[in-house]
This record gives C-alpha cells, structure tokens and sequence, in this order.
C-alpha cells in the first residue's frame, strides 16, 4: 500500500509571474486556492535578485522570475490505467485495428502488472512533471479485472498527495452488450463513486447502438453520473450515434454531463451536415474531447467553439499494450493539435492553450480552473516570450504548482 505524501512545499504567494503573458504579478495563494493577484513590486525585488525560480525567499514565498504563467493542464482523455511507462520496451505483437489492440491488451496486460498501482504511478507522476494536474481518466471495468482498475487509479492519485486529481470513467473497453454482465459492472461502478460510465463504438462494437446507449443513459439517469462515450465510426455512421446521444441527452435532461470522445465523424461530414449536427450538439450540452491523431480528420474547433461545444484535449493511452507512442506531455500535444487545425494566428494559438487548460476544468468537474481569484492554484511556469510562443515550442516546465504546492521544478517532479 502507498501512503499519501505531502506533494511539495506550501505556496502562500508565487512571485512574479506572467498570467497568460500579461502583466508581472504576484499570486497569492491560502488553502490550496488563489485569493489575490496583485502587481508585481519591482521595488521589492531586490531581496529576490538572482533567485532560482521556485527557489523560497522565505517561507511560501516562491520565486517565479518573469516567467509566463498558464494554469495547469488538464489531460481530458487519458487510460493511465494501461501505461507500462516506466517498464523496458514493449513490443507491440497484435493485430491491427480495434478489436485485434482490444485482443492483445487482454492476452498480455496480466503480466506486466496492469492495471497496477506502480505503473499508474509512473505515467501519473511523468504527467505532473510535464504540467498536468488534473485529468478525467478511461479506466477498464471488464469481466477480467472487475472494478479492480478503479481502486488501483484511486490509490495512485491519493500517492500523489494532492499533486493530481481525477476523475473516473468506468470504460468498458471490450464492449457492453456483447459481455454479458458489463453493464452491471457499470453499473456497479457508477454506484460505488465513478464519475462517469463509458461507453464503445455502440453500433460497431455491440452491434446494437440503441441497446448500448439506452443502457448507458439509465445508469447515468438512476446515479446521478456523466456519460462518456468513445466513439471512432466515421461518416454517416458516427453521426447516426451521435444524434442518438443527442435524443437521449434531451429527454434525459442531461444537458453538459454527455461526452463525445474521438467522434472522427464531426471532421469528415459535408459541410452543411456538419453544421447541422454541431449546431444540435450544442444545443443539448454535448462535449467533446479530441487526442488530436494524426491522419484523422480535424475537428472544426471554430465552428464547435461557435455553437457552445466546448473541446477538450487528451493523451489518449501513453505507451501501452495499444501502442507504443505518448509521453504525457500535454503542451506538445497542444502544439500538434494547433498544427493540424492549421493554425497561424495568435488567438487560435491562444485557443489552442485554453483548450489543454482553462476550458477544460469542466472535464474535471470543476466551475473555474483559470489564473483568476477563486481559482484552485495549479500554476504552470514556462520560458516563453508570450502563449503562441508557449504552444509552438512547448517549452520546458519550469515550475509546476499544484493546489498551492510546488510539485515539479526545473523538469523534476517532486512527488
């Protein structure tokens, strides 16, 4: 068993910093929260002159150098469950495709430990050093390993002390209808504190779009929980599911608790059929989380942005039995979801940063998660001239604060 640790040195204020490349400034931090941002005394600095940043002057006072603050990212779409991060090489030996990485992963996880609370910890810690702080994480609920892979996410976050939190989807990786007893699990889970059920490719998958999604929405209807669907059917097909979960949405009144991961559909529709289905996912409160994958489509962030669906971004699996790639660096995620949205101008940039931090706490089921009062103190520092610079280079973290307390400096982690 692991025991909670303190996750670095309390922060009362973090001195001179760039909020989002403003102003220098001075956070102040009680209680894990900022409660005030006041500017920056260059009168005051002398005592400081020449400090390391997130060296102490005195006690909680965290010297921060001029350097561009964002608040700490948030992996919206994550396996942490699955990672051999930390482990020698893997070879990938599965067949291609869905269902031969569903095949392989279930034939070879046993024995390399996953779901294990080591290798959670491993990937987890990577992704603090890399800037995240929060993250809504994938977790297998399947007939093999039960809700065994909740308890051992829970226990690796509650190592962390404080240094990440998460919140919990119940993911039934190998299908729901087609393994009896899945759903109960789901079920089960979503009774016992999961966040979120999820859910597969309900036509493609179970072969059964209605009777999957139907069983979905009444778990989330009789716990109170989100749903949080994978869904990788392209076209018409994609579409068609989508629009179911808009229905049930509706009918349901679960407006902002229903999410679309992946949905490669939304960038490969025409244009106005395109239009026509983000318009009515926004109208029902449906959201969408995006891995940025090569060669796939790109959504059409502007156009969702505009009907009020909010994105966010994720890693997707990091080094697993699925594939090899994927560090947790959630920055250079942000810099390959801007290059293949084609953007150039700063405020996409801008947005493209915003996406992969502040707009995105309501995946972690928080009200605000900016550098603003009120806001939980999870600080980013970078050595960037302003954000566009910060997302085209991601650039090393410099120091990573994390609910009031400085959890990685210099590209060290410190938990």
């Amino acid at each position: 068993m692991h025991s909670p640790t303190s996750a670095g040195h309390p922060v009362t204020v973090l001195r001179d910093v760039r909020p989002w490349g403003g102003e220098r400034s001075d956070l102040h931090v009680a209680d894990g929260v900022i409660t005030a941002i006041t500017p920056h005394d260059p009168a005051g600095a002398a005592a400081g002159a020449g400090s390391t940043v997130g060296a102490e002057r005195t006690a909680g006072v965290v010297e921060g150098g001029g350097l561009l603050a964002l608040p700490g990212l948030v992996n919206a779409h994550a396996h942490v469950d699955k990672s051999w991060w930390g482990k020698p090489w893997v070879s990938y030996g599965g067949a291609g495709g869905v269902q031969g990485r569903i095949a392989h992963e279930r034939a070879h996880r046993d024995e390399l430990g996953i779901p294990g609370v080591d290798v959670t910890l491993a990937v987890l810690r990577e992704s603090v050093r890399t800037g995240t702080t929060a993250v809504r994480t994938h977790v297998d609920v399947d007939l093999g390993v039960g809700l065994r892979g909740i308890e051992v996410v829970r226990e690796a976050v509650a190592a962390l002390g404080g240094a990440v939190t998460a919140q919990i989807v119940a993911f039934p990786q190998d299908g729901v209808l087609r393994r009896p007893g899945v759903l109960e699990l789901l079920d089960a889970a979503a009774a016992a504190g999961a966040e979120h059920v999820g859910g597969l490719d309900p036509a493609t998958i179970d072969r059964d779009p209605v009777g999957q999604l139907d069983g979905l929405f009444a778990i989330a209807e009789r716990h109170g929980v989100g749903i949080d669907v994978h869904l990788h059917d392209g076209g018409d097909l994609g579409a068609f599911q989508i629009e179911l979960m808009i229905d049930r949405t509706l009918r349901a009144g679960l407006q902002g608790k229903v999410n679309v991961a992946h949905g490669f559909a939304v960038g490969q529709l025409p244009a106005a059929r395109q239009a026509e289905l983000v318009a009515a996912m926004g109208e029902a409160g449906i959201t969408m989380t995006t891995v940025a994958p090569i060669g796939a489509a790109p959504l059409p962030l502007h156009a969702l942005r505009e009907a009020g669906v909010a994105v966010g971004l994720g890693t997707d699996g990091i080094r697993d039995l699925w594939s090899p790639y994927g560090t947790g660096d959630l920055l250079t995620l942000t810099t390959q979801l801007a290059r293949l949205s084609g953007f150039r101008y700063d405020e996409d940039l801008v947005a493209a940063a915003r996406i992969a931090s502040a707009d995105a706490g309501r995946f972690v089921g928080r009200a605000v998660h900016d550098l603003v009062v009120g806001a939980p103190a999870d600080v980013v520092l970078v050595d960037a001239e302003n954000v566009p610079d910060a997302v085209v280079r991601a650039p090393r973290r410099a120091l990573v604060v994390a609910g009031g307390r400085v959890v990685a400096r210099d590209g060290e982690v410190l938990v």
